[in-house]
């Protein structure tokens, strides 16, 4: 099979490594891709966003199949410009994807299908987002209706807090519209699904860690690290999640005759009142696939294809034994603006069972790889046991070096106690 992967991070080198190892790949291009991809497929200079050169590119090769990593290309309409021609996506529609594209049409959505969330109120601006908190009071998580790289949500501490978060979210392109959320407390976890528009086949449970800082502190980031599995939720609990935060959905969103294909992401909290779903994501998670992937024994090129076509039914996902643990290592000054350039040494000296994904590298002109984004690797380790895991990737991360280079030391202690 001929597959094109869209997207060029972390993300999209865990699926370009975890999809040329199946038996059905017959051939891979990435578009645009990154130094890891390189050394696995054929990378493709078009942006994520260019539909066009896409369509060119599928059709000039003769894809079978196209794989979309990130949410901005499927928010505008990349399946529906591939399926025009015939060729099956692995990822929603544009309507589909609006579960991610716009919070306030999930939470729609969520409150038709039944699914269990924090109570919401949604703001067309500012003013009276600013309003509705200077008379009721309390503390409420603020978030951007739309799509802002994993960055447009700001939980604060208090009121005061509240009222700057909402200036703050409100100045950010994704923030023209607001929506305040109750303020919920509990574990936060990943569990994703693969859907077929009526089925859901979960993966396992993983755990990311959002804030730049050890003990979750400092500002939000796309994700500094992630384990799997997470026994916070074991796999039958996973299993069993499936009728409450994914089948309802999916009966939702095809009674709206926009059927989900793809990957289905649910940040959930597990509350002391229960599981309630924070946000879903309309494709695998970033740094979380990172740890999931090569834990999945499964052939992803089949799962992919059969999520594409609507043939999911009795499919069940085979795993290795163990965990995996994924640690990011991020740029000086992130996740503000992040420094560049900065030459990265030490991939070379790295056990061969541990993996290095990319995500903002750049080779320059000699050759050299160099920072060239936010997050810049992640090393992921997989062992018999967390503990484990976490000791081989804290140790591989020891080997790597870059000015300015920033890590927190505590991914997956939560798992471990």
């Amino acid at each position: 099979m001929r597959i094109l992967l869209v997207g060029s991070g972390g993300r999209e080198h865990a699926l370009a490594w975890k999809l040329a190892r199946s038996a059905r790949c017959e051939q891979l291009w990435i578009a645009p891709g990154n130094p890891g991809t390189a050394e696995i497929g054929i990378n493709v200079e078009l942006d994520a966003s260019d539909a066009a050169g896409i369509v060119g590119l599928a059709t000039r090769e003769q894809i079978d199949l196209v794989v979309v990593g990130p949410e901005a290309p499927l928010v505008a309409g990349i399946s529906e410009v591939c399926e025009a021609i015939d060729v099956p996506v692995f990822g929603p529609s544009s309507q589909a994807a609006q579960i991610e594209g716009s919070k306030a049409f999930a939470k729609a959505l969520m409150a038709e299908a039944g699914v269990p969330t924090a109570a919401h109120h949604v703001f067309e601006d500012a003013a009276a987002a600013h309003a509705f908190v200077a008379d009721q009071g309390g503390t409420w998580v603020v978030k951007a209706d739309g799509l802002a790289a994993g960055k447009g949500v700001v939980v604060p501490a208090d009121h005061r807090e509240t009222l700057a978060a909402i200036s703050t979210v409100a100045a950010t392109k994704a923030g023209t519209r607001l929506i305040l959320e109750e303020k919920l407390s509990g574990p936060e976890v990943s569990l994703l699904a693969i859907c077929d528009g009526e089925h859901a086949v979960p993966l396992l449970a993983a755990q990311d860690h959002k804030r730049i800082g050890e003990g979750d502190t400092g500002p939000n980031t796309g994700g500094m690290g992630a384990y799997a599995p997470t026994p916070l939720l074991p796999a039958d609990q996973a299993q069993a999640l499936v009728d409450v935060v994914f089948t309802p959905i999916l009966r939702t969103m095809a009674s709206r005759q926009i059927p989900y294909r793809g990957i289905l992401y649910a940040g959930l909290m597990l509350t002391p009142d229960g599981v309630r779903v924070l946000e879903y994501n309309a494709r695998f998670g970033d740094p979380e696939t990172q740890a999931l992937l090569p834990l999945l024994k499964s052939d992803l090129v089949d799962l992919a294809w059969r999520a594409a076509t609507g043939t999911l039914k009795d499919v069940q996902l085979s795993w290795e034994a163990g965990a995996a643990v994924c640690v990011v290592l991020a740029a000086a000054n992130y996740p503000d603006t992040p420094r560049t350039g900065d030459p990265i040494q030490g991939l070379d000296t790295l056990p061969a069972d541990v993996l290095a994904f990319h995500a903002g590298t750049r080779r320059r002109a000699d050759g050299a790889l160099v920072t060239a984004g936010g997050r810049v690797l992640g090393i992921t380790a997989v062992e018999a046991d967390l503990a484990q895991a976490r000791q081989k990737a804290y140790a591989a991360v020891d080997q790597i070096h870059f000015d300015g280079m920033q890590v927190r030391r505590d991914i997956a202690v939560q798992g471990v106690r």
